[in-house]
């Protein structure tokens, strides 16, 4: 993380932490737990050597430590840290891999602009859609849908 970045404005999940879900946040962002969604950051992702994740990740800056699949979008840079484990596909400006880094997938090297468009798909195309309450007494089908009259 950046030295002049106020502690407060890092938002973490601890080692033991899991959370499933979707992470937005203007700030910088540490992972040592186990998460399953998206994260969505401004600024830095830090992925330290306990965590686990399975989703996608789209931020400015990534030091990764830990185990994903998924994909990372990247604004800047990616840096694989050496023990890492990546099974997924890469969207990057720049990439730095240590010896000892591992991953499995496609990577694919962005202009800013293109950074732009891909992670605003991504952010967008994976939105949960609208979920209508059933009334109680509603007639439901087999697969759990309401049936209309």
């Amino acid at each position: 993380m950046d030295n002049n970045v106020n502690v407060n404005d890092v938002s973490r999940i601890s080692a033991g932490t899991v959370i499933k879900g979707e992470i937005n946040s203007p700030n910088d962002i540490r992972i040592d737990g186990s998460f399953e969604g998206k994260i969505i950051s401004k600024g830095r992702v830090v992925v330290g050597d306990k965590a686990i994740i399975s989703g996608d990740i789209i931020c400015e800056n990534v030091d990764f430590w830990g185990k994903m699949t998924g994909s990372l979008y990247v604004k800047d840079t990616l840096a694989l840290k050496e023990g890492c484990v990546v099974n997924g596909d890469l969207h990057i400006k720049r990439l730095a891999v240590e010896l000892g880094a591992r991953f499995d997938g496609v990577c694919k090297m962005l202009s800013e602009g293109e950074f732009d468009k891909i992670s605003g798909n991504v952010v967008s195309s994976k939105a949960p859609a609208a979920v209508k309450p059933i009334v109680a007494g509603t007639p439901v089908s087999a697969a759990g849908t309401p049936v209309q009259n």
